[in-house]
């Protein structure tokens, strides 16, 4: 039997996550639903059924909560991850779970601009992961989100970790890119040694803990990461600094990208993962770009991959291509061909989902700093002292 949460434990997670107060007067919780573009599957299905009852039993937690209002809202697809949404959702009654976006054509819309100004908090488990349109959507300061891309009932786990303590790691973390110029990376694939670095200069680390007290910020439930945009070279006169191999593994297959830049410039290998990335790159030059470095660190508190990214990445290392906009980068939707080919892709460096490739050492660099912080694919120096 999968897990479940009851309404309390709803309540109280969200009491937990986004610790409302009377300013606060609606919950909406958003879902994506299947179309011609995209067909469902069994683990879409079942998060669908999910987020409706999640919706009738906090319903019956309304009152306890102090809210007004909270709405389930539908709407189709937005055709990739991290793409912006359509202008308008389809509020449900919790009693009726499409299972296609045809199906809520005829029903009441009601535009996200709306919906966003009348509900301070909102809660996404989508198929496709709606984080960076929700980033940039709550930087008008009216609301905060949750979201939760392929969240599954085999994730509930997570949602009861100890959040104190991972929030004062990811903040150790999220420090030391702060005050890091680069990155240096030491991996060992197929016996082969490559050497990476990335450029942090000109930007900030981000902390994300899973919890969202104020307006304005968007991050992932479950959570626990820092992470930062390298530099993209955006600065006249000043090219960014990133170079070096980047092994991936892909399926069986190890894929070699050449990093000058910032930017995958080559792929190096060959075989059919190496050659689909090729032709990726030169069909979207955008998604050519190094647009996260992650520290996840959920991995230390021993959960294990699920096979979604929004739990996965969170286990530990990981680097993204494509997409960084919502983190305060400068690659967007526009610099990609269509809104179905918008992507931020992670790539998470772990055993489990890369077992041919080995970290093993990360080393930040900066004028007060020189501090290694993963050997052997373990994390050192954020264990509490005594």
């Amino acid at each position: 039997m999968p897990e479940s949460l009851s309404a309390q434990d709803l309540r109280l997670l969200i009491e937990r996550v986004f610790q409302p107060t009377e300013a606060d007067l609606g919950l909406a919780i958003i879902v994506d639903l299947p179309d011609e573009r995209l067909a469902d599957n069994p683990d879409w299905a079942e998060r669908r059924q999910m987020a409706a009852d999640w919706y009738k039993k906090l319903v019956s937690e309304q009152d306890n909560l102090g809210l007004d209002h909270i709405t389930l809202a539908w709407y189709p697809n937005a055709g990739g991850n991290n793409a912006d949404l359509p202008d308008a959702c389809h509020p449900g009654d919790g009693k009726t779970v499409p299972d296609h976006a045809d199906e809520v054509s005829h029903w009441d819309s009601r535009p996200f601009s709306d919906l966003f100004s009348t509900h301070t908090m909102v809660l996404a488990p989508t198929e496709l992961s709606a984080t960076a349109p929700l980033k940039v959507a709550t930087r008008g300061g009216g609301f905060r989100a949750a979201t939760m891309p392929g969240f599954l009932p085999s994730m509930i786990p997570a949602l009861r970790l100890d959040y104190g303590e991972i929030n004062r790691r990811v903040n150790l973390l999220k420090e030391l890119l702060d005050r890091a110029e680069s990155a240096h990376f030491s991996f060992v694939a197929d016996d082969t040694d490559h050497e990476l670095v990335l450029d942090l200069r000109h930007n900030k680390g981000h902390a994300s803990g899973g919890l969202f007290p104020d307006n304005g910020v968007a991050g992932n439930l479950p959570s626990g990461e820092a992470y930062i945009v390298p530099y993209e070279g955006e600065r006249a006169g000043d090219p960014s600094g990133s170079q070096g191999i980047l092994p991936v593994q892909i399926d069986d297959e190890v894929v070699l990208y050449e990093i000058k830049g910032n930017k995958a410039v080559k792929v190096l290998t060959s075989g059919p993962a190496s050659d689909k990335e090729a032709d990726h790159l030169k069909r979207e030059p955008a998604y050519a770009n190094l647009a996260e470095l992650g520290l996840g660190v959920l991995g230390d508190f021993g959960l294990k991959p699920t096979g979604s990214i929004l739990l996965d990445e969170k286990l530990g290392l990981h680097i993204a291509f494509g997409r960084s906009d919502h983190f305060g980068g400068t690659v967007g939707p526009d610099d990609f061909s269509g809104p179905d080919a918008v992507i931020h892709l992670d790539r998470v460096f772990i055993p489990e989902t890369q077992p041919k490739v080995q970290v093993k050492e990360v080393r930040l660099l900066g004028p007060d700093l020189d501090q290694v912080i993963i050997v052997d694919g373990v994390f050192v120096g954020l264990e509490k002292n005594g």
